[in-house]
């Protein structure tokens, strides 16, 4: 027998999951978890076990659950169990995994009544069950027995709170009908995690084992001592059923049986039992259901809204229509040309913020990595020196000189200019590799069409290439241009009557003082393990001083370097860094920083070096060059012997110095321009205006559109998942009209579950009214919660608010008069409360039928709650 109200719901939820499914992605419904919380042999076991339908649970007398099961229903098609501590193991008769249960309970607790709070954790496979977790809690008991700690009652609290704190957990709070519910542990628990009483369910067992003569219609019509959710009864099979093998089938026809025959209970009969709960239950996870679909329905229509654009293009594809492979061959060539220019030139829309691209790219080669080569090829001081003197000493020939030779001038300068060609052609390498770059990462948006693409990089490829040798030629014939006439007239040129007088220091004329040429983060490398290691600092680069601070507020300052007599020199990569290393040091031999003759500086990438040396650079911090060793000492003084000689070379070095500075100014600034004309400009011209021309005279136009297989496997996946999204909404849509949301039931007055005491009344306990005797009015007190008829002891009447009452009454005297027209009975406007001598489950004595029909009395409701 299994849930009729579960097996109604279980075809919605597979809908949905198939729908989900169908789009490669997981409904997460989340459903609540159902926990069952009461006293030891209230029945929570049977509860749990009712609204799965199956029975597996241990039961009986005392407490039976030892440690927490939780219980997770699983939708398949076959139907079997397993645990989480023997995977390997397929359970498919339930009496065996009762006998499972009760072994591993006892594996851990032992079989002297003791608890523990690990869980044991139960998978059941079925096609009448939904996902749900179920938890079954060990009973709370006040007085340890057995091997149970002194502490058991807190201990067992703890366990069950852990469980229903989660706000997706309800709450069944289970409590025999033979107990005083305002005393309910269950209740008060479920009150402390659940405040507002949206998530608590009050369930009344054991309503067939009341004391004859009491019912609890009060509570079930939650008119006594309410719960928002209110309360449901149900009767469980008796000990003696489960032994005897008593189906469930057969209970739930007894139980139904048992609430129709009840005089109390047959006006609500249809809000009573298993059945009314399994309802109840699954009518909150139908309400959590649709709570979840509005927001499953908008994450399903912004996937729908992101692909109508996309899709729109797939609805009346056919691949073989040659209008439609034409239409698309103009389309993707003029997007090309579109992207190309976009990269190189700069563009608002889709920026990169990662990294530079394109034209970013070859504005830092041609203003940054350019002048950098330049600088890295500048002649080495001694060895410019020597030979000037070699080139003055061999135009004067035998004769000593008397006048400085324009010819050394030439000589020295032409030499100077043929340098230039390496760092001109390196220059063009790079921008050639970034254009190459370029068009790659535009035909990315080809990759539909696999040949379309590899011929148009192969086209424009072998354009740049052919472009690259008439730039190159360019450039050799502007080196060549500048080699062939030496204009000693150019405005700037310092002439010979200012050589003689120029500093020999010129070279390292500053930029304006003060100006901030950079700044950024390095790392100080070199720094002892004893003095910190290596450290990160935000370092400022101006024209004058090298700073760097703490971080980048720049408010407290580690260190300030001059920047004179600095250089730089490269720093290998170490064998465990990833970071790449150059190095400033001092041309005359002093610390830079500290006791450190050289700071390494540490950067992530080797263009963040190659970035940082520009901008030393135009600071006046250039390279060092390596020294070669001179093949005889002699060499080194030849030029300093003689004095004249020595004022013939500081003129034409400062000459050469001056000239060879308006080369490179020269060649700074039509660099870039000869690249862009020759190169840049005439490819995008040749994108836009050619590129097409060349694709349809390479090959055949439908083997140039032919579609890749991952593309067409892309469309109609595209167009299944389109599909799916709307048939999901569509499954949305049918579920919200055929399933109906019932609303929260409003707040009622719980405020007993706070205010409860040792004293209050036992609710339960209202005794079948029937004529009451009018001959003794004052012995009658309304129904009182105990055995109204039994003798009370001496002095026990000073505790009640009502008439005195003879010591020892006899029962004839009470029912001495059986007039039903006498006097009517007098109600005390407190109903009596159990004497301390008598134990509440002594059953009363029913009097015999009156010859009239009897006269139901209860109690005031609100004076119960006082």
């Amino acid at each position: 027998m299994g849930n009729r109200g579960m097996e109604e719901l279980i075809p919605l939820v597979n809908k949905l999951q198939d729908a989900f499914s169908s789009i490669g992605q997981s409904c997460h419904l989340d459903l609540p978890q159902i926990a069952v919380v009461g006293g030891q042999s209230a029945g929570k076991s049977s509860v749990l076990e009712n609204f799965v339908g199956r029975d597996f649970l241990p039961r009986g007398s005392g407490i039976v659950t030892r440690r927490p099961l939780i219980l997770q229903l699983i939708f398949s098609k076959t139907e079997y169990a397993e645990f989480l501590h023997c995977k390997s193991k397929k359970f498919t008769d339930f009496d065996e995994v009762r006998q499972e249960i009760e072994a591993e309970t006892d594996r851990v607790t032992g079989t002297n009544k003791g608890i523990s709070p690990v869980p044991i954790n139960l998978r059941v496979y079925s096609p009448h069950v939904l996902n749900l977790t179920l938890i079954d809690l060990p009973g709370i008991t006040k007085v340890p027995v057995g091997d149970q700690p002194p502490d058991i009652e807190y201990q067992i609290k703890d366990m069950i709170l852990q469980f229903i704190s989660r706000e997706s957990s309800l709450i069944l709070a289970v409590t025999p009908a033979n107990m005083d519910l305002a005393n309910s542990d269950a209740l008060k628990l479920a009150k402390e995690v659940d405040p507002q009483g949206l998530r608590t369910i009050g369930v009344i067992t054991k309503l067939d084992l009341m004391d004859e003569g009491t019912d609890a219609r009060d509570v079930l019509e939650n008119k006594l001592l309410p719960l928002r959710r209110g309360y449901i009864g149900v009767v469980n099979r008796s000990q003696k059923d489960i032994e005897g093998k008593k189906d469930i089938r057969a209970a739930l026809a007894a139980e139904r049986k048992f609430f129709l025959s009840h005089p109390a209970y047959r006006h609500m009969a249809d809000r009573m039992g298993t059945p009314h709960l399994q309802k109840t239950l699954n009518q909150q996870l139908t309400n959590h259901i649709r709570e979840s679909l509005p927001t499953l329905r908008s994450k399903l229509q912004s996937q729908l809204l992101s692909l109508e654009k996309e899709v729109e293009e797939y609805k009346n594809f056919r691949p073989d229509d040659p209008t439609r492979k034409t239409k698309a061959l103009l389309q993707m060539v003029q997007q090309f040309g579109v992207d190309f220019e976009k990269r190189i030139e700069g563009s608002g829309d889709q920026v990169d913020t990662l990294e530079l691209s394109g034209g970013a790219r070859i504005n830092r080669i041609f203003h940054e990595r350019f002048p950098f080569e330049l600088v890295k090829m500048e002649f080495d001081e001694k060895d410019l020196r020597r030979e000037i003197s070699y080139a003055i000493k061999n135009i004067h020939g035998v004769r000593t000189g008397l006048f400085t030779p324009d010819l050394a001038f030439e000589a020295i300068v032409k030499k100077q200019v043929v340098k230039l060609k390496e760092p001109c052609l390196k220059c063009v390498d790079l921008v050639i590799q970034e254009l190459i770059n370029t068009v790659r990462q535009c035909t990315g948006k080809l990759s539909s069409y696999p040949r379309l693409r590899e011929e148009t990089e192969r086209i424009v490829t072998t354009y740049i290439r052919e472009r690259e040798g008439r730039t190159k030629d360019q450039i050799l014939l502007l080196i060549d241009i500048e080699q062939s006439y030496i204009n000693t007239n150019h405005e700037d040129f310092i002439g010979f009557a200012n050589a003689q007088q120029r500093s020999t220091q010129l070279n390292k004329k500053r930029a304006i003082p003060n100006q901030v040429i950079r700044r950024g983060w390095l790392t100080i490398n070199n720094i002892s393990l004893m003095k910190g290691g290596s450290k990160e600092y935000w370092f400022v680069l101006t024209a004058e001083s090298l700073s760097w601070y703490k971080d980048e507020e720049e408010k407290e300052k580690k260190y300030m370097l001059p920047l004179d007599n600095l250089k730089i020199r490269d720093v290998e990569k170490g064998f465990m860094s990833n970071k790449h290393v150059f190095a400033i040091f001092n041309t005359e031999q002093r610390n830079v920083y500290k006791d450190l003759r050289q700071i390494e500086l540490a950067c992530d990438s080797q263009e963040d070096v190659d970035s940082w040396k520009a901008s030393f650079l135009r600071a006046g911090v250039y390279p060092e060059k390596d020294q070669t060793e001179n093949e005889d000492g002699v060499q080194e003084n030849t030029f300093s012997m003689d004095p004249q000689l020595e004022r013939q070379v500081e003129t034409i070095r400062n000459l050469v110095d001056s000239y060879v500075a308006i080369i490179n100014k020269s060649i700074r600034d039509l660099m870039p321009k000869t690249i862009m004309h020759l190169m840049i400009n005439n490819t995008k011209a040749f994108i836009h205006h050619e590129l097409l021309a060349y694709l349809y005279s390479s090959s055949d136009q439908s083997s140039l559109m032919e579609e890749s297989a991952e593309q067409a496997q892309r469309r109609d996946d595209m167009l299944r998942m389109y599909h799916a999204l709307k048939e999901a909404l569509n499954i949305i849509g049918d579920i919200s009209t055929s399933t109906v949301s019932t609303p929260v039931p409003p707040p009622v007055d719980d405020t007993w579950l706070q205010n409860t005491s040792s004293h209050s009344p036992t609710p339960q306990r209202r005794p079948v009214s029937s004529a009451h005797p009018p001959g003794r009015p004052p012995a009658v007190r309304g129904p009182t919660p105990g055995p109204p008829l039994i003798p009370l002891p001496v002095g026990a009447a000073a505790s009640f608010s009502a008439p005195p009452i003879p010591s020892r009454p006899g029962p004839q005297s009470v029912f001495a008069n059986n007039d039903p027209f006498s006097a009517p009975p007098q109600i005390p406007s407190r109903p009596a409360r159990i004497p301390p001598g008598i134990p509440p489950g002594v059953p009363s004595r029913r009097p015999p039928a009156a010859p009239s029909r009897p006269t139901i009395i209860r109690p005031a409701e609100p004076s119960l709650l006082d």
